[in-house]
Parts: C-alpha cells; sequence; structure tokens
C-alpha cells in the first residue's frame, strides 16, 4: 500500500504509546489491511475480538463473548454475572499479560458489552483502572452498521445509557483516547463518487446527489446470464428467495457438496452452508482469498459454475478465458493459548470447516457484504431498517456506473441517529489534534514505563493484606509467621519502597534527553539488579510457611491461599522482568517482550503447587535453560498406589487441601487415601483433623441418639466443619468403639 500518513499515525499511537485507539475511515480506506498489518507485525501482546463470528473469523481472532465468557444478555453496570463462569488457566495468563486490546467492527459494539468487558478485564486483571490498565484499539465506521438492540434490551438497558453506541460505555468516558481517522479511499476512485458516498455516510444529500442516484433507478433490470451482478438486500429471507429462485431456474441436475468439520466450530461462524447446492449455470461468490498463492480468486469475486460432478467444481469468471478449478478451502477456529516453548501468547486451532469456498451469489444481505467490494451491484435498500445500511450497500461497488438500484433512495431510508452525528462532530476536532499530541504522548509513555519498572505498590499492597490477615487471625496459632510478616513489610518499606520513591521521583524531575542518555540507562540496569535481588532476599521462602498455616476458619484459611498466590505471581513477575532488565537495558519493545515472558512464566505452574512444594526466589537460572549434562537412565520406578502417593505427600507435611490441589482430586478422595493409614494405626485422626473439629464432631454425636443421620449431626456444627468430614470422623469412631 502506497504511503499513507494517517495510518503511519495508528502505527506509532498503537505501537509506540499507551492510549488507546479509535481508528475510523470510510469504506475502503484500508482499515483491516492496517489490522492485519499490526497482527504480524506488533511487539506487543495482543488479543484480537470482534462482536460476531463471521467478523472475528475474518478478523483472526475470536468473538466478545466467547473470550470473556459473557452471556447473550445486557449488562447492567455492577453486576457480576462472570462469577458464573470459570476461566481456563491459560486464559487468565494471557489476560494477564495482555498489552492490547483489538476491538474489530466497533460500530457493532453495544455501550453495555464494552462495560462488560472493562469489569472482565479489571476483575482477572486485579486492577482498578478502566479496563484493567489495558490499550485498547477500535476499529470499525460508526456511519456503517449499527449495534443490534431488541425492544427487550432496550427496555432493559435506557436506565443505564443514553445511547446504545459503544461511545456510550461508561468505562470508556473514564480513559483519554485518540480518534484518528483514515481518509484515503483505496476501493473507489473517481472524485464524484466518492463525494456522493460521503454525503450518504453523512447524510446530507444534495439535490444533485438525489439526481444522481435517480439516473442508477431501474427496477426492471434484469441482468444479463453471464454478468457478475448481485443483488444487495436488506433481509435474510430476501436475499435467500431469490438466490433459490434463480436455483430453480436452472434445469442442470443439482450438486449438493457436505461440508467436513473437525473439532470445534460453532454453527453460527459457519462462512458457507454446511451443504452447498448448486448447478451449472450458477452465479457464485468466492468467500475466502486463495491460500494457493496463486491470486485465482479472492474474497468477494463473482462467477459462473460451468461444470460440476462429485469431487471438482470449475468457475468461469466475467472477462476471463480460464476457468477456475476450485478446491475445498479450510477456516480455523481458534482461541488464544500460551506457548510454553517461546513463552508468547498464540492463536490454537480449535476446529476447522472444510469446504467449496462458494455460496450463491445472485443476492446477499448488505450486513454479509461488509468489507467486500464488487464490479456491479444491484440495491435493494427501499427495506432498509438500520443507521448506515445504505452507505455500505453503495460504498461495495467500485464505481458509481456499477450501480444499479431497485428501489428508490429517499431520506426515509437513510437514517442517522443523532446520537453518532453528535459524536462524530466531537471526535473530528480530537482526530485533528491527535498529529499534534503524538511526540508528546510518546515521550510520556516511555517515562510512564519506566515508571512502572520501580513501582511496586501492588506487591506492597498484598503483602500488607497478608500481614494484617496474620495479625488478625494467627498471631497465636502461627506467632512467628505473623512476625515474620510484619518483618517483610519494614524491609519493603526500607528496602524498596523509598528507594523506589527516590527513583521515581528522579525519572519525574529529569528530562525527556537525560532519561535517554546512555549514563542514565545504565543506572536504570543498576536500579534494577538492585530490586530483583532486594525482592528475592526478602521474601525468600516466607510464602511456603505462609502457604502452610492450618486453621478450622476454611474463609481465612482460602484468603491466605489466594492472597500468597497472588504475591508469587506478581513477585515472579517483577523480579523476572528487572533481572531481564538488568541484562539488557530498558526500551519499550525490550520492556514489552521482557514482560510478557516473565508473567507468562510466573504463571506457567499453578501457583499453589509451587509454593507448597516451598519455590524459592532467586535461585534458579534465569535463562530457564535445562543442563547440558549428560546423566545415565535410571530404571523406571514401579508406579506406586494412589494412597501411597497421598500418605507420602501427608508426610512431606502437606495437608488434605494442598495435596488436593498438588494431584487435581477433591478433597474426599484424598481423606479416604489416608483413612487406609487410619485404619491399620499408622496415624491417628488426630493427625488429620484438628482437636477442636474431632471434639466438636464427638460432642454434637454424643446429643443425639445412635441411629441419627450425619447430615442432623451437621446442623449442630459450624458450616466450616463439611459433610464428608462427619461421616469420616463417625466412622472412626464406630470402629474404635467395636
Amino acid at each position: 500500500m502506497e504511503h499513507n500518513s494517517e495510518l503511519e499515525l495508528a502505527w506509532e499511537f498503537v505501537e509506540h504509546t499507551g492510549m488507546s485507539i479509535f481508528l475510523t475511515g470510510k469504506a475502503g480506506t484500508g482499515k483491516t489491511t492496517f489490522l492485519h498489518t499490526l497482527r504480524n507485525k506488533s511487539a506487543k501482546s495482543i488479543v484480537i475480538v470482534a462482536p460476531t463470528g463471521v467478523a472475528a473469523i475474518n478478523a483472526g481472532g475470536v468473538t466478545i463473548h466467547s473470550f470473556f465468557q459473557l452471556p447473550l444478555s445486557p449488562y447492567v453496570p455492577g453486576s457480576e454475572y462472570r462469577d458464573k463462569f470459570s476461566f481456563s488457566k491459560d486464559k487468565l495468563r494471557i489476560i494477564r499479560a495482555l498489552d492490547l486490546l483489538v476491538i474489530d467492527e466497533i460500530s457493532m459494539v453495544r455501550s453495555d458489552l464494552l462495560d462488560a468487558v472493562d469489569n472482565a478485564l479489571r476483575k482477572y486483571r486485579r486492577s482498578h483502572l478502566p479496563f484493567g490498565g489495558v490499550q485498547l484499539l477500535m476499529i470499525g465506521d460508526l456511519q456503517q452498521l449499527a449495534p443490534v438492540v431488541t425492544p427487550q434490551d432496550e427496555a432493559m438497558l435506557r436506565a443505564h445509557y443514553d445511547t446504545p453506541y459503544f461511545f456510550g460505555s461508561r468505562a470508556l468516558a473514564q480513559i483519554p483516547y485518540v480518534t484518528i481517522e483514515l481518509t484515503k479511499v483505496y476501493r473507489q476512485h473517481n472524485q464524484h463518487f466518492i463525494n456522493l458516498l460521503n454525503h450518504v455516510r453523512e447524510n446530507r444529500l444534495t439535490n444533485e446527489d438525489f439526481a444522481m442516484l435517480r439516473q442508477r433507478l431501474d427496477p426492471t433490470f434484469r441482468p444479463e446470464t453471464e454478468s457478475d451482478f448481485i443483488r444487495l438486500t436488506t433481509h435474510n429471507h430476501m436475499a435467500d428467495s431469490y438466490n433459490f429462485g434463480e436455483l430453480n431456474r436452472i434445469k442442470s441436475p443439482m450438486m449438493s457438496y457436505t461440508a467436513k468439520v473437525k473439532g470445534t466450530f460453532p454453527e453460527y461462524s459457519y462462512p458457507t452452508p454446511m451443504s452447498l447446492e448448486i448447478k451449472v449455470g450458477a452465479q457464485v461468490m468466492f468467500i475466502k482469498n486463495d491460500s494457493t498463492g496463486a491470486m485465482r480468486y479472492f474474497n468477494g469475486k463473482i462467477g459462473h459454475v460451468i461444470y460440476a460432478d462429485r469431487t471438482t467444481v470449475k468457475v468461469l469468471c466475467p472477462g476471463e478465458t480460464e476457468p477456475i478449478t476450485v478446491e475445498p478451502e479450510v477456516w480455523e477456529n481458534a482461541r488464544y493459548t500460551v506457548n510454553e516453548t517461546t513463552n508468547t501468547i498464540e492463536t490454537e486451532v480449535q476446529g476447522t470447516f472444510t469446504q467449496l469456498p462458494l455460496r450463491l451469489a445472485w443476492a446477499i444481505t448488505i450486513h454479509k457484504s461488509q468489507g467486500l467490494t464488487f464490479e456491479h451491484v444491484i440495491i435493494d435498500a427501499g427495506a432498509s431498517f438500520a443507521p448506515g445500511q445504505v452507505y455500505v450497500a453503495l460504498s461495495r461497488c467500485k464505481t458509481l456506473e456499477g450501480i444499479v438500484l431497485a428501489t428508490d433512495i429517499t431520506n426515509a431510508c437513510l437514517g442517522c441517529d443523532p446520537n453518532v452525528e453528535a459524536y462524530i462532530e466531537r471526535q473530528e476536532e480530537e482526530a485533528r489534534q491527535s498529529a499534534e499530541k503524538l511526540d508528546e504522548i510518546k515521550q510520556a509513555y516511555y517515562r510512564h514505563t519506566l515508571v512502572r519498572l520501580f513501582s511496586f505498590r501492588d506487591l506492597v499492597t498484598m503483602q500488607e493484606t497478608l500481614s494484617r490477615l496474620f495479625n488478625s487471625t494467627f498471631r497465636y496459632s502461627y506467632p512467628e509467621e505473623a512476625e515474620t510478616q510484619q518483618k517483610i513489610n519494614l524491609e519493603l518499606r526500607e528496602k524498596v519502597v523509598e528507594i523506589a520513591d527516590r527513583w521515581i521521583q528522579l525519572i519525574s524531575a529529569s528530562t525527556d534527553r537525560q532519561l535517554h542518555d546512555e549514563i542514565f540507562t545504565e543506572r536504570v540496569k543498576k536500579g534494577a539488579e538492585y530490586f530483583a535481588n532486594a525482592l528475592s532476599a526478602i521474601f525468600g521462602q516466607s510464602l511456603t510457611a505462609a502457604f502452610k498455616v492450618q486453621t478450622d476458619n476454611k474463609k481465612a484459611s482460602q484468603r491466605v491461599r489466594e492472597l500468597v498466590n497472588d504475591i508469587r505471581q506478581t513477585l515472579d513477575t517483577n523480579i523476572g522482568l528487572l533481572k531481564s532488565i538488568a541484562s539488557h537495558g530498558f526500551t519499550i519493545p525490550g520492556y514489552l517482550k521482557f514482560k510478557q515472558t516473565a508473567a507468562l512464566d510466573a504463571t506457567r505452574e499453578n501457583s499453589l503447587k509451587r509454593v507448597a512444594r516451598g519455590g524459592r526466589y532467586g535461585k534458579t537460572d534465569p535463562s530457564g535453560k535445562k543442563s547440558s549434562k549428560q546423566t545415565t537412565a535410571a530404571p523406571k520406578p514401579q508406579k506406586k498406589l494412589s494412597h501411597e502417593v497421598s500418605y507420602e505427600l501427608f508426610q512431606r507435611g502437606l495437608d488434605r487441601e494442598e495435596i488436593a490441589l498438588e494431584r487435581s482430586l477433591v478433597v474426599s478422595t484424598i481423606t479416604n487415601h489416608l483413612m487406609h493409614y487410619v485404619d491399620n494405626g499408622t496415624i491417628t485422626l488426630e493427625d488429620l483433623f484438628t482437636p477442636a473439629v474431632v471434639n466438636a464432631v464427638t460432642s454434637a454425636i454424643s446429643k443425639l441418639p445412635p441411629d441419627t443421620g450425619s447430615i442432623e449431626i451437621k446442623d449442630l456444627l459450624p458450616s466450616s466443619i463439611s459433610l464428608s468430614d462427619i461421616v469420616t470422623i463417625r466412622s472412626v469412631l464406630r470402629k474404635q468403639q467395636s
């Protein structure tokens, strides 16, 4: 693509600042091309989402709902319906390492959906910042397709939002973002046609514009059989009816081609029918670019079937002499995952859809035509029901001469949401100022990122919370651990926070030139090395000790586990990042790469498992390389029985909950394993349960008749004592009595 200063500006904002961006522009201005370039070349950790399945497949991403596991119901601000869902470990790792969230077709994203995304990112990144501190790139054109809002949804959301469009999002209103408008049109070249499209887009058609459109009106027009005219309709049933009507006119035999679906590929994302029915003479459209690289066809190219048997289809396109032998293409349904070898976020194929890349193409809906380019179109937009439909339809064609209007276009079928008009007017000034702000914002981003390197606020806050919990709950049962936590607090303040504050003051007081000076960058490397060593020394094995506390208060125990897990991940991320900067120096691309690697390393293994085994800080090879020494393979040990494995872990000091976590089993299963050793006298009941729990259950049993059920016994006991524990203790007591 030729030099384009607007696209270069967009790249600079995305890649070299943390500012969120709304990238907009007329149809055919290169928004999709920019997205593909970004995905292939950006140094940032990126996830691409879109509001619909087809849009997500086309963008090379996933749907918003599937990535964030959101229900299809409206999101009411403040609600927490996401708690009904559980994110996989990989999904959490990806979200916490995320730098940039790209939302394609933003014009179709409702304001409440964007707020649901904000809610998810804040929660799972453990951040109070809007969108969890993630940079947004929102791509789309508000003058094209609008969000879908049913009357029921509208009634529910009316009290919370002034507009359903994305810019009504409460979270978006809390962040600064720049608007960059692409104005160079690549699809059309005739300036009169471009001006007409602009007027339609902005809903300000002149009398001259209406006259130009009326010249294209021909309700009785029927294209020649071998032409490539495609009819654009407003509704699915209109397109389907027209296609099947034309197909039934053809007397040749019907041929059917069934797609092959492997793995997970939801039906709503099928790019073409599962069973594709065509005849010789049918007008078809290619729905994918030629994957062979021969560029025989592209998404939107129209032709006619000249040969079809059970295995082969040949299509001849207007103006060409050689037919295209069509072979099945493969579409992939992917999800984001972590490559453990390269420590990068990648897309993993969940399923494939293999089918001939064709669909009947006498007609298609305007909605499905978005993003496509045609030579000749018949536009049937008289039943237009949403703002932007007429503009999308007209802008699909390369030339005005290639358009035939089946119905008249009037002001009534144009329509424009006044909220959109007001928003666009406000953003036009923002777009004009964006270029002027760039250098200032880039320097601010560099300074902000450098400050983030030496900011340990999250780690300190979590550690102080853990210390307070020990002081209030475990002060008497675990006095040494409680004292250790207080000592860590003091050392963090003296050896980390106070020195980090001086670093941050120095960064704030330095000029932009000084921050890039060789002497300063060398000081940054030494500072990073100091903090990495200090954090390793301060924490030592304290988290292992904190993890192993035992208490009847299950809520407090769970809170300790959560805090230890969060601290461990944050600590490992900080130390890994600091060591990399100490070795390689500070640059923005380097910082982003090292941060992603450190964050994914910190969550590579289940944190609780690692802490339970006594993982240390600062004692491992930061390169992560395995020893090159050759060792003689030892004889393969005989496999232990499951209850023997549980008993060995119990002997190493892990309690039942920790063993269950280590082995990915439920606590009741571990209890059953250990009961084998209670029965043979190797361990006692008091080894499994605290004396307080045993005494409480024994006392409750003594107060009730011998044939009382365990559920009735539980009614007399605290909720922290499970029914499974009661059954186990009761069984042992009965055996002892007999």
